[in-house]
């Protein structure tokens, strides 16, 4: 059957919850909720996170009105037709129907109910949805329902969830394609079906938007990276007197030291932190790709002298742009205990928030007493047994009085190796109910969506079949740059479809969207590297050319490995633009950047030559 897919525009879905955006009610709210420390810092939410573990009730309930008010109905239009809404997870399946419920509770426990591998009798809510004559209208599944059963009645289905798999997407779209005589009475059938996206997976299949998958969070390294810089950062705005490198380690001070003493144990700790961060850049491999393009940063902060003083934008740079980068420090050094890793950064959010004089402090200090008294349960334990009287003085109120910084970096440190020997405990959802803004419904081009998809599926097809036939000859000659002939890329599309891969419907079409078919073929396999080495090596050959030239030209030849053409306005943007800001006319001569756009130019010309013949 055909179907009408309907794009539903849920901000929060689509663009996570910013705490700047809430009503003032909202962030009282907001605040009351035990965030992670990301999150806390960032004042937002991604959308990777709804219905993930946060669970908004107004963004259920529109999702909910969506399909009651603009679903297909039966005949009488009393009663939804036959629906599944496809939930994230299991959680996220059993709010949806406690919203129901509570929406509409004259059909609570009845129109409306979860199938998946954690209800009990499963199997017998499956039968009683393929009931046609059944109460039960909603079916909220979590994988259980996207492939192998075959419901006619079915006639909305409702994407409550990002899916970015193909193959996957169209099995739940099979879910509502089964005719259906007679659904809405003698003589009318079942003419289409709906599909209502809340998670821009049409506009994503489309090319149109939709993120590959949520945002992914942030690594546990970025995230103790940023703290121990923030914490510099705090402490730098206190002007403490300069620490020597040479002190050999930090001395605790006691509640009886005198204020100097106190801020020279910060200082110190400020230095510890600085060689901490300095190591970890120091070890970022520079042969890693992510890594090559920001060199210049990472031999600049490896460097000692670097970190005796950071201005605002050296914190902004290295927050931004180094704090993300692949280090092997951690590894180099045996530290790569997870858990030992996130108490570091509960201790360092907790001296941050001490410093800053943060209301959350209390709630931060809350979860390290928590630690320590499953720890002081466990003094059975021979390492923990030795850790004993700071753990139970965690635990008394007096310990907290005066706390400092100092006290709270001797507990991280004596205390971080045994955090695995608590047992592990399950992140607890969060429940909100911020406003979320419903947008206008949009009806997408079914047939679009369907063309849009079979070229993509053909472009992958056919990428995977050209690498398993790279000595074609045709293949060959494209590959290394060489001229072809119309009856070269004959024989190509002849091959194709000799094989299956694509009609010639995807082939004309590859065609128009590229400016020709051998441009299509060129972008999905590549230019052989040594064809490219071989048009720049005159470029390079007179052997003056920095460090910095060398790596814009690999730049550009591991792009044209990849692509196999590349338009010169790309030389304006990343990496290009990470190595020289102002553009290529930054590091190369006037002559040299029309000779880089003319090389661009005759790898792009000799593909399109045959087109052209």
């Amino acid at each position: 059957m055909p179907f009408k897919p309907i794009s539903v525009p849920l901000r929060f879905p689509r663009e996570g919850i910013s705490y700047a955006d809430l009503s003032d009610d909202e962030k009282a709210q907001w605040e009351l909720l035990d965030w992670e420390e990301n999150v806390q810092n960032a004042g937002r939410v991604d959308s990777g996170a709804i219905n993930a573990w946060l669970f908004n009730a107004d963004t259920v309930d529109k999702g909910l009105e969506v399909l009651m008010t603009q679903g297909c109905h039966e005949a009488s239009g009393d009663r939804l037709g036959k629906s599944v809404i496809f939930a994230r997870n299991h959680k996220h399946a059993e709010f949806i129907r406690e919203r129901f419920d509570h929406n509409y509770p004259h059909l609570a426990g009845k129109a409306a109910r979860v199938i998946d591998n954690q209800v009990k009798y499963a199997q017998s809510l499956i039968d009683d949805f393929a009931d046609p004559c059944s109460d039960l209208r909603i079916a909220i599944s979590v994988d259980m329902l996207d492939t192998g059963i075959d419901i006619p009645e079915i006639v909305n289905l409702v994407f409550f969830k990002p899916v970015r798999s193909r193959t996957k997407f169209w099995q739940m779209v099979g879910r509502g394609t089964r005719t259906c005589n007679n659904l809405f009475g003698p003589g009318r059938d079942k003419e289409c079906f709906w599909i209502f996206d809340l998670c821009q997976n049409l506009e994503f299949f489309l090319g149109q938007g939709g993120a590959e998958s949520p945002a992914a969070p942030e690594t546990l390294s970025t995230r103790l990276f940023r703290s121990r810089l923030a914490l510099i950062d705090t402490i730098d705005q206190k002007a403490l007197p300069s620490v020597l490198p040479s002190v050999p380690s930090m001395a605790i001070p006691s509640r009886n030291d005198q204020p100097g003493d106190q801020d020279n144990a910060l200082g110190l700790h400020r230095h510890t932190l600085a060689e901490l961060l300095r190591c970890h850049v120091a070890a970022c491999p520079a042969d890693n790709f992510v890594v090559r393009p920001h060199l210049q940063l990472v031999e600049r902060f490896r460097q000692s002298e670097s970190w005796a003083t950071l201005s605002p934008d050296d914190h902004q740079i290295l927050s931004a742009t180094v704090a993300p980068l692949p280090s092997a420090y951690a590894e180099q050094q045996g530290d790569t205990d997870a858990d030992a890793r996130r108490f570091d950064l509960l201790l360092y959010t907790l001296q941050l928030t001490l410093l800053r004089g943060e209301p959350r402090f209390a709630r931060l200090q809350q979860q390290l007493r928590d630690l320590a008294a499953q720890l002081e349960a466990r003094a059975n334990i021979p390492q923990v047994a030795a850790e004993l009287e700071l753990i139970r003085d965690l635990l008394r109120d007096e310990w907290w009085q005066d706390v400092s910084v100092p006290m709270l970096e001797e507990v991280r440190r004596r205390l971080r190796t045994l955090m695995g020997l608590i047992e592990p405990i399950s992140r607890e959802p969060l429940f909100t109910n911020f406003t979320d803004e419903l947008g206008e419904l949009r009806e997408l081009d079914a047939a679009a969506l369907l063309t849009h998809d079979e070229f993509q599926q053909f472009r992958l097809r056919a990428k995977d079949f050209l690498k398993a036939h790279e000595d074609h000859l045709t293949m060959q000659r494209l590959r290394r740059n060489q001229p072809l002939t119309p009856a070269d890329l004959n024989e190509l599309q002849r091959f194709l479809l000799s094989h299956g891969v694509g009609t010639e419907r995807a082939i004309q079409r590859a065609g128009e969207e590229c400016n020709g078919f051998g441009l299509f073929i060129r972008s999905i396999v590549g230019l052989d590297r040594n064809a490219a080495k071989e048009l720049f090596a005159a470029f390079l050959a007179d052997g003056t050319h920095t460090t910095t030239q060398i790596r814009f030209i690999n730049e550009i030849l591991d792009e044209l490995t990849s692509r196999g053409v590349m338009d010169p306005a790309r030389l304006y943007d990343p990496p290009f633009s990470d190595l020289a800001p102002s553009g290529p006319e930054g590091l190369f001569s006037e002559a040299e950047v029309d000779n880089i756009c003319q090389l661009l130019d005759l790898i792009t010309s000799r593909a399109m030559a045959a087109q052209a013949a």
